[in-house]
């Protein structure tokens, strides 16, 4: 695969309205049937205790499992909320996995998370930040392997993971610091807008996240950027249109005043507020041609949240988004 080609991911939020066992198996068919299609990558999200946030607090366990049955598909954690974690563990199972999946693990890490689950980690939500940044540098110690305490390095040894670091980031500020480390850039299917301008698009929120990033990318480092992006695709616009005004509806409820860019009820209104692209292939290429910040991006990762359909829609939507609209977008397929 040529550098300047962009590379096509599915993000998986384990939602389905289904037991969390259910909800495992399905996860795992659309990530086989992801591969099948020739998705690059495939990435799935921590969330502790709230299952109608995400229903996975162990990606690195799901992920061996996906590992163990597929060939060619790149597996990545979006994100693992690395306070809450011991970062030794995280590194020797990262280790392990890798190993056993012929090099095909990527880690993105955050310091995200619902406030009320750092407490029972023992960790202080009000210092998460701090937690975070020593986490973080331990991992990267392990990985370099050097002596953690009193001659003891990380087994198996794994330096090649620390090329393979991804952090995710709402501001400029986090972008800097990801291009200072040569790491990945994660940016978000969407993210609040700003008090002094809450009607900006969400690539006018993320160019400067970009913009900051490359300026502080050491020379020579080549620029890894994933776009996470929402979309769900249907041959049926209206269908797509009645599947998304439900699980918009849903999740506007649920957020509350948390999302602070709704207008109103319509689901016009919610699309925009929740950066949703919905409906036929047609529709969906010509809302994603809108969106700048995906003509930067390296990756480009596309999840059905929060529309949630069920699982059936799903897969009809990544073989849409696969045969037509990632070729419209010039994202490029894996070939098998």
């Amino acid at each position: 695969m040529a550098d300047n080609q962009k590379k096509l991911g599915f993000f998986s939020r384990l939602l389905d309205a289904v037991p969390a066992g259910e909800r495992y198996k399905l996860a795992e068919e659309q990530i086989i049937f992801a591969e099948k299609l020739g998705f690059e990558t495939a990435w799935v999200a921590q969330h502790h205790f709230h299952p109608q946030e995400g229903g996975l607090p162990s990606p690195l366990v799901f992920l061996s499992n996906i590992a163990a049955k597929t060939k060619r598909i790149k597996l990545g954690t979006g994100v693992i909320t690395l306070p809450m974690e011991n970062p030794v563990r995280v590194a020797e199972d990262a280790a392990v996995i890798d190993l056993l999946s012929n090099g095909r693990l990527e880690l993105g890490f955050g310091t995200g998370g619902t406030r009320e689950s750092f407490e029972v980690f023992g960790v202080n939500p009000d210092k998460r930040g701090e937690v975070y940044g020593h986490h973080l540098k331990v991992l990267r110690q392990a990985f370099a392997g050097d002596d953690l305490l009193k001659g003891n390095r990380l087994y198996p040894s794994a330096p090649h993971l620390l090329r393979r670091f991804w952090m995710a980031t709402f501001s400029p500020f986090g972008g800097k610091l990801a291009g200072e480390t040569g790491d990945g850039l994660m940016l978000s299917r969407t993210q609040p807008r700003p008090a002094d301008n809450p009607d900006a698009t969400l690539d006018e929120i993320q160019n400067p996240i970009i913009d900051a990033y490359l300026a502080a990318l050491p020379a020579g480092v080549k620029p890894r950027i994933m776009a996470s992006r929402s979309l769900f695709v249907s041959r049926d616009r209206n269908y797509a249109l009645k599947l998304a005004e439900q699980g918009l509806k849903k999740a506007a409820e649920r957020l509350g005043k948390a999302i602070s860019n709704v207008k109103g009820n319509s689901l016009e209104d919610l699309i925009v507020a929740f950066d949703q692209h919905v409906g036929t292939p047609e529709d969906v290429i010509e809302s994603l041609k809108k969106d700048t910040s995906l003509n930067r991006a390296t990756d480009v990762v596309f999840q059905v949240h929060s529309v949630d359909p069920p699982h059936e829609d799903i897969l009809k939507s990544l073989e849409l988004t696969a045969k037509e609209v990632a070729p419209a977008l010039g994202l490029t397929l894996a070939t098998h």
